[in-house]
């Protein structure tokens, strides 16, 4: 199938390839290979190359920064961009671009957008998420957040959990009760909201590498503008699961990729390890095999389902595959790091899920630090129980899960 554009599919993944060609040095072998600072500047060198084509957000419209590129367009861009080890763009545009901008072009009508949108395809807003709540595991309906209208603002009171990234973001996309006597999945909003405001407190929460790349957000008489609703007012549970659709596309597109490379490492390191022989290494290392096209056949799935002009459903929802199997993975490249693992050296990841970067050294602390990431991948983003519920339910039509009857009081 040719992608949407006067290009036939085949020349355009060339060009792709030859922007990439042009923009890495001749001995790339991905953004892994770098450090902290060449990491760094290279991420900044990338993304304004790729905002000046508009692939910082391929999909969008050009009037909003994008370069207006169909589904098949959009996916080579991804694969060709993931498969080379260069980022796509910053740390936090997977919540600003891929998640938020892709949901305000469902849902915000023109005058929101031309705000918004030029300005996140820029850097100049940078969005963090704000879904997750103390003590709502993965109920995201659960949510003690208040909005209330006062004037021409909204006043917020409550606290969010879990924000990726907010220490570098200067907006939030946030889920709260604004009509607090609706059923759970009523009276919810999704605001836009600005960060750098005296009402808003950011705490670090130390994950156990030491990083901080997950946040509390306390939200103390916070406001933003009674305007910067995603879709409706008290509608914005539809608007949330609009949301979720497209991270899960993106994930299913770029997660496979990514996890064959970080295979092809191990393998390596089990060659090192002069533990290429032993019968147990080889049968784990041919599951992961098994795991990782599983993965790539339904990241296929996904990008057919895009291009054919269809939002990536509860279908697309493949966390519970990848979370339970990086926790395997990672677990069988600590069992051949052996003692060196419980004293870990060399460079460690630099990302807070997922895999370290393509081109990233075998060391110990780079296999560590994904390893004990891996361990929070069956919890966070909705756990491996809540996941479960959702291929049962949506994927696969079975019946809910049965309430217990409500006793009456004595």
């Amino acid at each position: 199938m040719e992608p949407q554009g006067s290009e036939p599919a085949a020349a355009f993944r060339a060009s792709v390839q030859a922007f990439v060609a042009d923009l890495v040095p001749p001995d790339w072998r991905g953004i892994g290979a770098l450090d902290a600072i060449e990491r760094e500047t290279f991420q900044h060198k990338t993304r304004a190359a790729l905002a000046a084509r508009g692939w910082v957000a391929p999909a969008w419209p050009r009037e909003y920064g994008g370069a207006g590129l169909g589904p098949a367009e959009l996916t080579v861009v991804i694969e060709e961009l993931t498969a080379a080890g260069v980022p796509s763009g910053s740390d936090n545009d997977e919540f600003g671009i891929t998640m938020l901008g892709n949901t305000m072009l469902r849902w915000s009508d023109p005058a929101l957008l031309r705000r918004f949108l030029p300005r996140i395809a820029s850097g100049e807003y940078v969005f963090a998420q704000g879904f997750s709540e103390p003590g709502a595991g993965s109920d995201l309906a659960s949510l003690s957040l208040r909005a209330e209208p006062r004037g021409d603002q909204w006043v917020l009171n409550g606290q969010k959990l879990w924000s990726s990234g907010a220490h570098r973001a200067n907006w939030a996309f946030v889920l709260a009760r604004t009509n607090p006597d609706a059923p759970a999945h009523r009276g919810i909003s999704m605001l836009l909201v600005p960060l750098d405001q005296p009402g808003i407190d950011i705490r670090p929460i130390r994950n156990l590498n030491g990083e901080a790349d997950f946040n509390e957000i306390f939200f103390d008489d916070a406001t933003t503008e009674l305007g910067l609703v995603v879709g409706e007012v008290d509608r914005g549970w539809a608007v949330a699961m609009t949301l979720l659709g497209f991270e899960r596309g993106a994930t299913a597109l770029k997660a496979p990729i990514r996890f064959r490379n970080e295979l092809d490492r191990l393998i390596e390191l089990v060659r090192e390890r002069d533990l290429h022989r032993d019968p147990g290494i080889r049968r784990r290392i041919a599951w992961c095999h098994v795991q990782v096209e599983q993965l790539r056949c339904h990241g296929l799935r996904t990008a057919a389902t895009l291009i054919a002009g269809e939002e990536p459903g509860p279908a697309a929802a493949f966390k519970l595959l990848w979370s339970e199997y990086h926790q395997r993975a990672t677990e069988l490249a600590v069992d051949v790091l052996g003692l060196d693992a419980l004293t870990p050296a060399g460079r460690p990841s630099p990302n807070w899920f997922h895999t370290d970067d393509p081109g990233a050294p075998n060391s110990s602390a780079s296999w560590t630090s994904v390893y004990l990431n891996a361990l929070a991948g069956t919890i966070y983003a909705g756990s491996s129980e809540i996941q479960r519920g959702i291929v049962g339910e949506l994927v696969l039509g079975l019946p809910k899960e049965p309430r217990p009857a409500p006793t009456s009081a004595r």
